[in-house]
């Protein structure tokens, strides 16, 4: 299980994490690459090239403003916000640019940073950057690919089949599966928090991860915060911002709605609505596990500290190493990239994730966990052939789904949940398997049964 809870949640910037922090990731790489070949003094010009789905929609997902920033030295969780656009166009207006803020090459960005709709082979999210010396002759050249959630492989590890590179670490409760971790809790009678807990020590001290998931949780609050204080219209997409207005209204509505026991609801949208767009904003994002489903863990952890009577910091913890858990199996087995599974799948792991995770915090066994973050993603695949998943609304509805989830396996036997999932390969690693194709009502066709990923 290589995959970190600080590999599933990271600080970044929207509005993509596959598409803005894996290129600017990818950048940076290249440029560390050429300073550590002792390359960089020689390199009079950067050459940059975006492939299949990066090449396509790239540009409105600010992917050349993240190579730019990338090869800068600029990162994802460092990056001033505020300075960005005077970065990029300063870059635009030159034709330089400042590798690692050391050494300044041409970067012409309509000459130099070439989107192609065609793919390379091993993933649609590919790019390859080129360093060329004074003649123009190729220096180093290296292919990346952003798999989503901001991870970036080499063409090595990409053409090798793996999502996310191994690091060699010997854990004490390892898994892949879902059954193999809740073997693992049953075994040494442990929640999963506990069990993801004990593998993040092979890395960092106990300590250092409490410590970094509050600093994750703080920037989830603040990104909500200044989602709900930011009126007006959303950049270079003309679209009125609504968190802002929706919390004015909720506020002075609270006292009214005191007695509806559905009012929380439109705290949970609320909050997943600011962070949805704080991230299309380009503002600073937590990807969970990617941007675009950045709002549902945030807003269901508000929903947690607001409403759960003795919520606390440790819960907190629990929480986000829960769904760390969780996010691991998908990024293992499955897949969390926009580019791959659309983004039903990016918001069903997010879905998945919080009701899990919100499951143990609540009380629950790792098996009821585990049918709380099953039946997410069922309701999630329900409500996509149902037609609901229309624009940020998908969001919305995510946080909502998750919290119905939940209510199933508290209520059942703890290891069986009412709604099974159909397709159980991905997850648990025996590979995907087709269910009986199921006539839509209404349709004149066949549909095949979307896939959950979760049970054991």
């Amino acid at each position: 299980m290589p995959v970190s809870v600080f590999d599933v949640f990271k600080i970044g910037i929207g509005p993509s994490s596959s598409h803005t922090v894996g290129p600017m990731r990818a950048a940076a790489m290249f440029a560390a690459e050429l300073r550590d070949a002792r390359q960089l003094a020689q390199t009079a010009a950067i050459r940059a090239e975006l492939f299949g789905s990066l090449g396509a929609t790239g540009r409105g997902h600010g992917s050349d403003r993240a190579v730019i920033l990338g090869l800068m030295g600029e990162t994802p969780e460092g990056v001033d916000i505020e300075s960005i656009p005077d970065k990029v166009a300063a870059v635009r207006e030159t034709g330089r640019l400042k590798v690692l803020h050391e050494h300044e090459v041409a970067f012409r960005p309509k000459e130099d940073l070439r989107f192609l709709r065609e793919s390379l082979p091993y993933h649609p999210n590919g790019m390859r950057f080129t360093a060329l010396d004074a003649q123009g002759a190729p220096l180093r050249s290296r292919v990346y690919y952003s798999v989503g959630g901001g991870f970036v492989l080499d063409e090595q590890a990409a053409g090798g089949g793996v999502s996310i590179k191994e690091d060699g670490r010997r854990l004490p409760y390892p898994f892949k599966t879902a059954a193999e971790l809740l073997k693992m809790c049953a075994e040494n009678r442990l929640p999963i928090s506990d069990v993801m807990l004990a593998n993040e020590r092979t890395i960092r001290a106990e300590a250092d991860i409490r410590a970094g998931l509050l600093r994750i949780w703080s920037a989830m609050q603040e990104c909500v915060r200044r989602g709900i204080a930011t009126p007006g219209v959303l950049p270079g997409l003309g679209v009125k911002r609504r968190a802002s207005e929706m919390h004015h209204r909720l506020v002075e509505s609270e006292e009214a709605s005191a007695g509806d026991p559905l009012a929380v609801m439109d705290w949970v949208n609320l909050f997943a609505l600011a962070v949805n767009e704080e991230n299309a904003a380009g503002g600073r994002i937590v990807t969970a596990p990617t941007n675009g489903a950045a709002g549902i863990i945030p807003a269901v952890l508000h929903y947690y500290v607001r409403y759960v009577p003795d919520a606390s910091d440790d819960g907190v913890v629990r929480f986000l190493l829960t769904a760390g858990a969780i996010g691991a199996l998908y990024k293992e087995n499955a897949s969390i990239s926009g580019a791959e599974v659309g983004c039903q799948g990016e918001v069903g792991s997010a879905c998945s994730m919080a009701a899990g995770a919100l499951a143990e915090v609540m009380g629950g066994t790792p098996p009821q966990a585990e049918n709380a973050a099953e039946i997410a993603m069922e309701h999630n695949l329900r409500a996509q052939r149902d037609g609901l998943d229309q624009g940020h609304q998908r969001r919305a509805h995510g946080a909502a789904r998750q919290r119905r989830a939940l209510r199933v396996p508290r209520q059942g036997h703890p290891h069986h949940a009412r709604h099974r999932c159909r397709h159980e390969g991905q997850i648990q690693g025996d590979g995907p398997r087709r269910s009986r194709p199921r006539r839509r009502r209404g349709a004149a066709g066949r549909q095949r049964q979307p896939s959950g990923v979760l049970a054991p």
